[in-house]
């Protein structure tokens, strides 16, 4: 009698079991077919509200879904078996698949020096993995303490950016969407003055290192400077409205009956720009001062940045490339170098220390557009970008970031702490994120239907000047709001 070989009686075997399987799915087909009579029957002594056509329908296609579930609960049953045979098979070759405890070795073997290798190697990526994911939840035990201070309410449109003064006394500007800017008493929350004197949209506000000037940008397609004076209202005691971090209540928009006001009453308004820049051929849609303050860096939609002289209002240089639009402008505050910010989902930095070369280098590191880079204290950018991330770079080394934060929302206008490093995250989804330089997530800003923004938060400034109110925010919900921020020691020191 011949005798079969091992590898036909496998073959065989496997036959078989695809045999076995097969008659299985027709069984369970059949078995279905029968169910949707049935089902009808059952359904046509109930009281619905649905056509007996559309019920029937929804019945084939429930029917279906179960059917096709069936068939994978079958093959996976198949599946498990070849994997006991496999195990056995293993194991009669003195080799065994140990997954009890992965911190002891992913994969242990009796027969190969080669397979102890790879097993030394997992266990250390895995313990060096487990390090680091330890150490990041260590990080964010201590969290900051975040409590709203003051809102700042009298806009009738979106507000876009904000800026605290640089010299006192301390104020703070907002630029809206309806035309105007307006200064603030951070701690009454009174406004103090308005400026009038844009045709449209004022997009950015910042303020003069050291004298009291205003520089605004808008999409009249024009810069303005200006100057201010403000006297200071007598402070009025804080209310407590503190809301624990925690607070994730979400509501539903809120009627906007509060911001309809006329805006503050008996507020003076100045309607004349002591300096217009014009040469954009297309929306501002940000400014800033170059260090020193006798030139300023604009950023227009018609895919150019420009330098002016604040003097003669003359444009010295037209910052153009092969840029898309440019979206935001930033300068460092103790050297000459501009960065810009571009939809092409690039950023630039320009050098102006020579001023016989002006050079420029293009960075990319985002697959969306670049909302706003800034410079830190130190050497670093910051960089947001609607592809929800923010990255952290080094200007000695710029070739690649040296922290990535992923988020869950396009970010805005972001803004760094000097004295604390510490990156406030505005986002489309009316959150507020804090961030350290090595990407460890601090804290979330308080939202709730009492507190917080009612719709995208567009821009974040620090004031590092009063530790009362050190953090300020606004959306277009017409608001800014003042926070205080509260870092614990040991995660400053970290």
């Amino acid at each position: 009698m011949p005798v079969e070989s091992g590898n036909s009686a496998a073959a065989r075997q496997v036959k078989q079991k695809r045999k076995s399987h097969s008659l299985s799915i027709r069984r369970t087909n059949s078995t279905e077919q029968d169910r949707p009579g049935m089902q009808r029957d059952m359904l046509e002594g109930q009281d619905s509200k649905l056509p007996m056509a559309l019920r029937s329908n929804l019945l084939d296609l429930f029917g279906q879904i179960e059917r096709e579930f069936e068939n994978l609960y079958i093959e996976n049953l198949e599946l498990r078996r070849e994997i006991e045979s496999l195990n056995e098979r293993l194991a009669g070759e003195g080799q065994t698949v140990d997954g009890g405890d992965l911190s002891k070795g992913a994969l242990k073997t009796k027969a190969s020096h080669s397979t102890s290798q790879l097993s030394q190697k997992l266990k250390t990526t895995y313990k060096a993995s487990t390090s680091k994911i330890v150490s990041s939840f260590k990080a964010t035990t201590s969290r900051a303490v975040c409590q709203l201070v003051k809102e700042y309410v009298g806009h009738r449109d979106g507000i876009w950016d904000l800026a605290v003064t640089r010299v006192q006394p301390l104020v703070l500007g907002t630029a809206s969407a309806d035309h105007c800017s307006m200064l603030w008493s951070i701690e009454t929350g009174k406004c103090l003055l308005k400026y009038a004197g844009h045709a449209g949209s004022v997009n950015s506000i910042k303020f003069h290192p050291t004298e009291q000037m205003a520089l605004t940008a808008s999409g009249d397609q024009t810069a303005h400077i200006w100057r201010y004076m403000v006297q200071l209202p007598l402070p009025q005691p804080p209310a407590d409205i503190s809301a624990s971090l925690d607070d994730d209540v979400d509501f539903s928009d809120k009627d906007e009956a509060d911001g309809e006001a006329d805006g503050p009453s008996e507020c003076p308004t100045i309607r004349v720009a002591t300096t217009t820049l014009k040469s954009h051929q297309g929306v501002v849609i940000a400014a800033d001062w170059l260090v020193g303050g006798k030139q300023v860096v604009t950023a227009s939609w018609d895919r150019a940045a420009n330098l002016y002289d604040v003097e003669t209002s003359e444009l010295v240089h037209t910052l153009t490339g092969k840029q898309a639009t440019v979206t935001h402008c930033c300068t460092h505050p103790t050297q000459r170098l501009v960065v810009t910010s571009s939809r092409d989902t690039t950023f630039r930095l320009w050098d102006f220390r020579d001023p016989s070369i002006h050079s420029v280098n293009v960075f990319q590191g985002h697959t969306d557009t670049v909302t706003s880079a800034v410079f830190t204290v130190g050497d670093n950018v910051v960089s947001g970008s609607d592809d929800r991330t923010v990255k952290v770079w080094d200007l000695k080394n710029m070739r690649s970031p040296i922290a990535t934060i992923r988020t869950d929302s396009a970010v805005n206008r972001i803004s760094v702490s000097a004295n604390q490093r510490i990156i406030a995250l505005p986002h489309d989804n009316r959150q507020v994120r804090l961030f350290d330089m090595n990407g460890v997530r601090l804290a979330r800003l308080p939202r709730s239907n009492r507190q917080g923004h009612r719709r995208m938060v567009c821009c974040s400034a620090w004031n590092e000047e009063n530790q009362a109110c050190n953090l300020f925010t606004c959306g277009f919900d017409r608001q800014a709001i003042g926070w205080n921020i509260n870092i614990p020691a040991l995660l400053q020191e970290k």
